[in-house]
């Protein structure tokens, strides 16, 4: 993503990989519909993206006072926190940016919108730097020749750039430690097969497409050397949320002794939750497992069940990869 000519840029996920389609946006309710409808997904990538959509709220208010402003950036917020609640990044920029405009009231109207901008854009800079921070952490863990299976897409798509699995994979790449990467397809909107493979084909990452059911398969044939996945949200326990499925490949990976790491910045830690089982998980729309793109691939009359996310219990967890480091068990943060 990028914010140019006072829009924020964002390439349509939803498109990949047949087309790169980039889409400009003028109006922070167009961003919150972009993060609902998964035009751009991925904790940071919500987060920065939700960032700039107040500054477009700053650019839409017709306030001509302090006080007035507020009230249109509330009511921003509101609408943009309303999208995804799984996330806490998307939480955090938005509280992030409402603390810079608190504490802007005894400065003009255009230098309160200034401010704003130089906020979101810290958000995306300082994301983009710790996920490379990430990467070089995270590929400490990594030995020679290995073979690493990761979910969804936890790369340059779902952040400011770089990535945060993703990332720890193309530190790791770029050090000629990388054999394969497994990508799993990441049913049911396809994560995994339409962006990390897009991802890793544009980066010349060696991989192996696969349908998420064979997971245990190479597990079982000796040919995972570890796991990475990224994550939505982290509770103080270390208990972790993440695309659903990654719980699976825990148990998975525990059973074949295979390492299970998370990659995500301290943005994703919400230390206010004890534990899971407080983390909110997001439920979708039916026709996200109804159908294959445009097939429908089951009967409409089919009742769903359809959580975007699962939790991964911290025991399961061999180290939470952060931009400070590797944090290992017992998590306490």
């Amino acid at each position: 993503m990028r914010w140019s000519d006072d829009r924020l840029i964002l390439l349509d996920q939803t498109l990949l990989p047949e087309r790169e389609v980039e889409r400009g946006y003028q109006r922070w309710e167009d961003v919150a519909e972009a993060i609902r409808a998964l035009v751009v997904r991925g904790a940071p990538a919500i987060g920065v993206a939700a960032a700039f959509g107040v500054v477009l709220a700053t650019r839409q208010s017709r306030a001509g006072t302090f006080d007035g402003l507020v009230v249109d950036l509330e009511t921003a917020i509101k609408g943009l926190a309303a999208t995804r609640p799984t996330a806490v990044n998307l939480f955090w920029a938005l509280e992030r940016m409402k603390r810079v405009a608190l504490a802007s009231g005894a400065l003009p109207l255009t230098e309160v919108r200034a401010r704003l901008l130089a906020e979101a854009q810290a958000i995306r800079d300082e994301d983009i730097a710790a996920n490379r921070a990430m990467g070089a952490h995270g590929a400490t863990l990594v030995p020679p020749n290995a073979r690493i299976l990761t979910h969804c897409n936890a790369g340059a798509l779902a952040t400011a750039g770089y990535g945060t699995a993703l990332g720890v994979v193309r530190a790791a790449h770029a050090q000629g430690k990388v054999a394969l990467v497994w990508v799993d397809e990441t049913r049911p909107v396809m994560q995994g097969s339409r962006l990390t493979a897009w991802e890793c084909v544009r980066e010349g990452i060696p991989h192996r497409l696969i349908a998420d059911v064979v997971a245990a398969s190479v597990m079982a044939r000796g040919e995972v050397d570890l796991v990475v996945t990224g994550a939505d949200r982290i509770a103080a326990n270390g208990d972790t949320a993440n695309k659903i499925g990654t719980y699976s490949l825990a148990v998975l990976a525990a059973h074949h002794r295979v390492p299970f790491y998370v990659a995500a910045p301290f943005s994703t830690i919400d230390p206010a939750l004890a534990s899971g089982a407080e983390i909110p998980i997001e439920e979708r729309d039916a026709s996200e497992v109804r159908r294959v793109g445009a097939q429908q691939t089951a009967p409409g009359a089919s009742p769903v069940f359809n959580p975007a996310f699962d939790v991964t219990p911290a025991r399961l967890i061999a180290a939470i990869i952060t931009e400070r480091g590797v944090v290992r068990p017992p998590y306490r943060f």
